[in-house]
């Protein structure tokens, strides 16, 4: 595997030197600095899962207003599994929550914007169970954070901004992202149905709670009652479940136990389906 650092072009902000976390570094960012608020009037932050938890929890909205009013997709792959960017202002490139005074939604911003100026690169090799995490500076032209006296290891950044939490909430989504990269071919493409899941599990997580609530749901899986009543209650378990859940749907990786019968009522209930499409007089419904 090439070093993901090592071909850089000239004028890249990303310093190609690899760090650990006990690695030093010079960098402070505060309210006096010349620069301030202008690395948020130029954004392109993709968010995870955990973000979007935050966020919508924050601004008092469901998962699916938050990702209306505030979200843009992308394709995180040339196999079009769904990602989601931050939206920012109207014909501008800055972010919608940008204040005079700084960020509006600081306390509960995304991950991206706390390792900032550090980056993050997760790797996993071929085959390998764990990723591998390395960190490197992020020195754009206009941040004079980087002259501050200020000296700190990669791991006490990291807990000053406390992106501790957010990367351990996002661990198991990032393990899933990054096997599908590693497996490539082997994997092969996914269905419509699966990234319709991914999509569903990563971030619209009040819909995915709709989902598993749903009786079909426990039809195919052996949930246990009160385990679906603590899903019911809980965001984070919710949302850890569905890590898992996207494990089983794209890998095949059984950790959420199925009905015994689960595969042939699947299959009788979409052969019903489908004896009714064909069914003289059978109408399109939509709209």
């Amino acid at each position: 595997m090439s070093d993901p650092l090592s071909d850089l072009l000239p004028g890249n902000p990303i310093q190609p030197v690899k760090l650990d976390l006990t690695d030093n570094f010079r960098f402070r960012c505060h309210k006096g600095i010349a620069c301030f608020n202008k690395c948020c009037e130029s954004i392109d932050i993709a968010l995870t899962p955990y973000d979007i938890l935050s966020l919508k929890k924050r601004l008092g909205l469901t998962s699916r207003e938050f990702l209306h009013l505030h979200t843009v997709p992308f394709e995180m792959d040339a196999h079009g599994v769904p990602g989601v960017k931050l939206k920012t202002r109207d014909d501008t490139t800055a972010c919608q929550f940008l204040t005079p005074e700084g960020c509006g939604v600081y306390e509960d911003r995304p991950t991206a914007c706390r390792y900032y100026a550090l980056g993050l690169m997760s790797m996993r090799k071929k085959d390998s169970p764990t990723d591998e995490n390395m960190y490197f500076v992020v020195k754009e032209p206009h941040c004079l954070g980087h002259l501050e006296s200020q000296v700190q290891t990669v791991a006490e950044y990291r807990q000053s901004q406390g992106v501790d939490r957010y990367d351990e909430l996002n661990r198991e989504w990032r393990q899933v992202v990054l096997k599908k990269r590693s497996c490539g071919p082997t994997i092969g493409k996914p269905s419509d149905r699966s990234l319709q899941l991914f999509f569903l599990a990563s971030y619209d997580l009040d819909g995915f709670r709709d989902f598993i609530l749903n009786p079909s749901f426990r039809q195919v899986y052996d949930v246990p009652v009160e385990e679906l009543e603590r899903l019911s209650l809980d965001d984070i378990a919710l949302m850890q479940f569905g890590f898992r859940f996207l494990k089983q749907v794209l890998f095949g990786e059984r950790t959420i136990p199925t009905q015994p019968d689960a595969l042939e009522t699947r299959t009788r209930r979409r052969q019903e389906i489908n004896r009714q499409k064909q069914a003289p007089g059978a109408t399109d419904t939509k709209s």
